[in-house]
């Protein structure tokens, strides 16, 4: 008991001197009474706060991170996540943007060729029993699509459907060793059959193109379309397929042989169509992109004159040059300088046929007259 009255008076008076001193401190202001005891405090405590704060500080963030490393992690992970679906959501709206261009320049192709297509996409790569060179799409038989129908795409021919499902089919490229297609030359009636050259052929970019009359021209830069099929099955008329760049000599056979780049690049295959219905009549050679413009001859700009054309002036060939020996102003030669008459020409009694005498006065003028005429 006297234990604790005496703590409870400490603490008393201690509560009680520091009442005075707040209320002396409030009222007195800076006065120079307490003005340097208050200085001197705050001098002191004021280091010994900056010590235990610098000391105390890196605790203090430490144990906060350690208390908040839990949902630092969930915050990361929900940013990281938010960033990828970003992603995903550009890289979606600029293929949306590239397929649907391609599906406006197939839509287009298949409109200048009057071509009835089902739009559809490239989803796997496969092979097919009897084929190496195959995708498969995602149009089946619920979407029209059937057996052996023309597959192109905005830039032309890609090849030709051999097995459907209800939603999907499956379509063997132009580029298969064992595919073939009837072909014709752009501007002509010269037929000839395309045909795949596999791994061989730049990985599906360039096929052979057999022309069946081996007297017909064939040349770099011409450009073949499908000549089609009886019913356009399984190739419609009209499609654009490539290119030659290359013409093979072949003495002595029946055929031709060139190498042509496909339009459609086989390699590389998103949006197709595939043909459900023909055109009413084979478009010829209308589905052809523009030929490119061939460049004009620098030495021979079009629409102007050649110099030496110009107003009217010879050319350097058709100046003043000097004349050949035979053309030079002389003596005549000899066969046509005047001499004595051959015999046969000589003087004499006239032939009985010649009306003309022996010469006459007027016939000697004439004679005394050419040496000034020689002369």
């Amino acid at each position: 008991m006297k234990d604790s009255r005496r703590g409870r008076v400490v603490v008393g008076a201690l509560l009680a001197a520091a009442l005075v001193l707040i209320t002396v401190d409030h009222r007195s202001g800076d006065t120079p009474v307490l003005g340097p005891i208050r200085s001197f405090a705050a001098a002191t405590f004021g280091t010994a706060e900056q010590a235990t704060a610098s000391v105390i500080e890196p605790v203090g963030r430490f144990v906060r991170a350690l208390a908040g490393a839990s949902s630092a992690q969930q915050r990361i992970a929900q940013l990281s996540a938010e960033n990828a679906k970003l992603r995903k959501e550009l890289i979606a709206q600029r293929l949306d943007k590239r397929r649907a261009a391609e599906l406006d320049g197939m839509l287009g192709l298949a409109g200048r060729g009057g071509y009835q297509v089902v739009p559809a996409q490239v989803i796997a790569r496969r092979s097919a029993p009897g084929f190496e060179d195959a995708v498969e799409i995602d149009a089946g038989s619920r979407d029209g699509v059937r057996k052996e129908m023309t597959v192109l795409n905005e830039d032309g021919l890609i090849g030709r459907v051999v097995q459907v499902t209800s939603g999907t089919a499956t379509v063997v490229l132009l580029s298969d060793p064992a595919s073939s297609a009837g072909a014709r030359l752009e501007g002509g009636n010269e037929l000839g059959v395309v045909s795949g050259l596999g791994e061989g052929g730049n990985r599906g970019r360039f096929i052979k193109f057999r022309l069946l009359d081996s007297t017909a021209p064939l040349t770099v830069g011409s450009r073949i379309v499908s000549f089609g099929s009886v019913q356009g099955v399984p190739y419609v008329a009209g499609v654009p397929v490539g290119t030659i760049e290359r013409v093979e000599a072949t003495p002595g056979e029946l055929t031709r042989t060139a190498y042509a780049r496909t339009f459609a690049d086989l390699t590389a295959l998103d949006v197709v169509g595939v043909v459900v219905r023909g055109p009413s009549r084979d478009p010829r050679d209308s589905v052809l992109p523009a030929a490119p413009a061939k460049p004009a001859k620098p030495d021979q700009p079009t629409g102007q004159a050649r110099p030496n054309e110009q107003d009217g002036r010879s050319t350097p060939n058709e100046q003043a040059r000097p004349s050949t020996p035979n053309e030079q102003t002389g003596p005549a030669s000899p066969n046509e300088l005047t001499g004595p008459a051959s015999p046969n020409e000589r003087t004499g009694p006239a032939a009985p046929n010649d009306r003309t005498g022996p010469s006459g006065p007027n016939e000697r003028a004439r004679q005394d007259e050419q040496p000034d005429e020689r002369a």
